[in-house]
């Protein structure tokens, strides 16, 4: 499939999950506080995005022979998961953009965003629970245990990041990254959507650890990719704030191999720079690291390693689990592996 064909599957199906979410998300009050909540929470689920997570569930349910009634609400709750986690990530990273508006603490502050992720997260486990009359209870439980161990991986890694720009931590090597990656992004953008989907299809157990490996390459190769689009995207397609990571001093692939080929003078001057509060940063410093990072070839070698990661995701899938697949989503599956590392946006 093109690159356009993919989108468009996704974006169908992303449809499908947003009609799920917006039947279940209560969308009025009368007590105008409530009422102006409830609004916040449906903010970020009504903005344009992608629908990957969800996406790759579905399709993982269908290529194991799944049904998208019983997978619906799951990946539902994923892209909850996805939205709710956005708005805390955003407070922390003080990006100011989410999906090409602004992000809902600069709409309405920090603390009613707070509260509007918080009310979102109790929602999506409150969303879970309505599996129990659609997979059975066994299998609604075993969803549960996916989904905290999930929660578990992804906050421990950003928790690694923020603590690397907190500390002023920098020297940093690829495995520091590649570790924080397939905690933060990883477990939440590919093992869990991928293994979830194939678990309600009835997939066997004993296929969790290959996909546990696949999902491993190829979530942080999609997180190199957001990256290099941070840096060399365009602001229309990618949705957030272009060079945002400079901004907020993010440890990436792109900076660890900056700092590794510069000489020690400009070392220095580019970690004084990113050390900086965003606040005191300029423009003009962030350009100066972005020619740094140009002169040394940073993004190309980035994109490099995303494509390897991504070779490797795809044989493992080749490998170890597409034997049992449908055949038509088996490429499709192929495709999307190629998109993930090759998209725009």
């Amino acid at each position: 499939m093109e690159n356009g064909a993919i989108f468009d599957l996704l974006k169908s199906l992303k449809s499908e999950v947003d009609r799920r979410i917006f039947e279940f998300l209560p969308s009025a009050h009368e007590i105008p506080e409530i009422d102006l909540l409830y609004q916040m929470m449906r903010d970020y689920p009504s903005r344009l995005g992608k629908g990957l997570r969800p996406g790759l569930l579905l399709i993982f349910n269908r290529a194991f022979g799944g049904v998208d009634e019983r997978a619906l609400t799951t990946a539902a709750a994923l892209e909850i998961f996805q939205n709710w986690i956005v708005i805390h990530d955003d407070i922390e990273d003080q990006s100011d953009l989410r999906r090409g508006l602004p992000a809902l603490h600069i709409k309405h502050g920090v603390p009613l965003a707070l509260n509007a992720g918080d009310a979102l997260a109790g929602k999506m486990w409150e969303l879970l629970l309505q599996n129990r009359g659609i997979i059975g209870p066994e299998m609604t439980m075993a969803v549960f245990d996916e989904f905290l161990n999930m929660y578990s991986h992804t906050t421990a890694g950003q928790h690694i990041e923020l603590n690397w720009v907190a500390a002023r931590k920098w020297d940093l090597a690829e495995s520091d990254y590649f570790e924080m990656c397939r905690r933060k992004t990883a477990w939440y953008t590919v093992i869990t959507p991928c293994w979830t989907g194939s678990l309600i299809a009835g997939i066997d157990m004993a296929m969790r650890d290959a996909f546990i490996d696949f999902g491993m390459d190829l979530g942080v190769a999609f997180q190199i990719q957001d990256d290099v689009l941070n840096l060399a995207g365009d602001i229309n397609k990618y949705g957030k704030e272009i060079g945002g990571d400079l901004w907020e001093g993010k440890r990436t692939l792109v900076i660890i191999d900056l700092l590794r080929k510069c000489s020690g003078k400009e070392r220095e001057f580019i970690i004084g720079i990113l050390n900086k509060e965003r606040e005191k940063k300029s423009q003009g410093d962030i350009d100066k690291v972005l020619g740094f990072i140009k002169r040394y070839g940073c993004i190309a070698y980035a994109a490099g390693i995303s494509q390897s990661l991504a070779r490797r995701a795809q044989q493992t899938f080749m490998d170890s689990i597409d034997s049992s697949a449908d055949p038509h989503y088996r490429q499709v599956i192929i495709d999307l592996i190629d998109f993930m590392v090759s998209r725009e946006l």
